[in-house]
């Protein structure tokens, strides 16, 4: 017969007892709980403490979307997006914004495991999968976080700021945020080195956003280019943001975009198809994280 469980011993030293039937399901739940809300207040303080850091990471979306997008819209002309080129390009610019913090949450996990934080962190009594969960819920509350900042600018372009339609960003931001986030975590957790992820981020990041439409209609691509971006997870967040305005400022927006077998998927199976990508990125990473260190 084993032994009965032991709980922490007290501020006083004194050694636990056994634990008993209180701590069930429910208050192991509530302690799961407590474990991600604490790693999201910690990634909150960490973007608010440090303005000039957010502010930088702010400023190269807001250049793409004045600079090139105010250079190039004297060159592209409205007819051939149906558009103004900068209202064009917001939806690509509010997913530039999502993605440097989300991929950040895959670096941060690795220097925490060099620096030995990770170690510390992992003796918490809380499940690992708790662990990269709150990890992954403190990525995507900071890169939405960021993409609402942006999303002040959406007058600048020529959208009008309807409530619903912000909500509505919003919630695409949000679901861009999530999946990009655990497929940089399900990349982390299997790579030791931050100078290995810097590497393959350079390689696939700058590729997956020119295949995501965000600047240029994907229909302008070649074949194989326009299958590439229909396994490109920021190409279905820009398609959603797209296709949200559209519903919102009919002449807004071009709703041309992701297609499958020569047919563009309905809204709502694009963002349940953005979800799933995200969940089984997450899953995998925590069948992956849950070894033994």
């Amino acid at each position: 017969m084993s032994a009965p469980a032991l709980r922490a011993p007290g501020p006083s030293g004194t050694p636990g007892v056994p634990a008993g039937p209180a701590r069930g399901p429910l208050t192991r739940l509530r302690h799961e709980l407590r474990a991600i809300h604490a790693l999201v207040h910690r990634d909150l303080l960490r973007l608010f403490a440090q303005p000039t850091h957010t502010a930088l990471m702010l400023l190269q979306p807001v250049l793409y979307l004045f600079v090139l997008g105010g250079g190039l819209a004297a060159l592209v002309p409205d007819s051939s997006l149906g558009v103004g080129y900068q209202t064009y390009l917001f939806p690509g610019v509010l997913m530039m914004t999502v993605q440097t913090p989300a991929v950040m949450v895959g670096i941060r996990l690795i220097t925490d495991r060099q620096s030995g934080y990770l170690r510390e962190l992992l003796m918490a009594p809380v499940s690992r999968s708790t662990l990269l969960l709150g990890s992954c819920a403190g990525g995507t509350v900071v890169a939405a976080v960021q993409g609402a900042v942006l999303l002040a600018l959406a007058g600048a372009v020529g959208l009008p700021y309807d409530p619903l339609l912000l909500a509505m960003l919003l919630a695409g931001m949000v679901l861009g945020s999530f999946t990009l986030t655990a497929l940089a975590l399900a990349l982390a957790v299997s790579l030791r080195r931050a100078e290995a992820f810097h590497m393959l981020l350079g390689l696939v990041m700058m590729p997956l956003l020119f295949l995501s439409g965000g600047f240029f209609p994907v229909g302008n691509l070649p074949g194989w280019a326009r299958a590439l971006a229909a396994a490109d997870p920021l190409a279905y967040g820009v398609d959603l943001l797209r296709r949200s305005i559209a519903l919102r400022v009919p002449d807004g927006a071009t709703t041309e975009g992701i297609e499958w077998f020569g047919r563009q998927p309905p809204l709502l199976l694009e963002g349940t198809f953005l979800l799933a990508g995200g969940a089984l990125a997450l899953l995998w990473a925590a069948h992956r994280f849950g070894r033994a260190e």
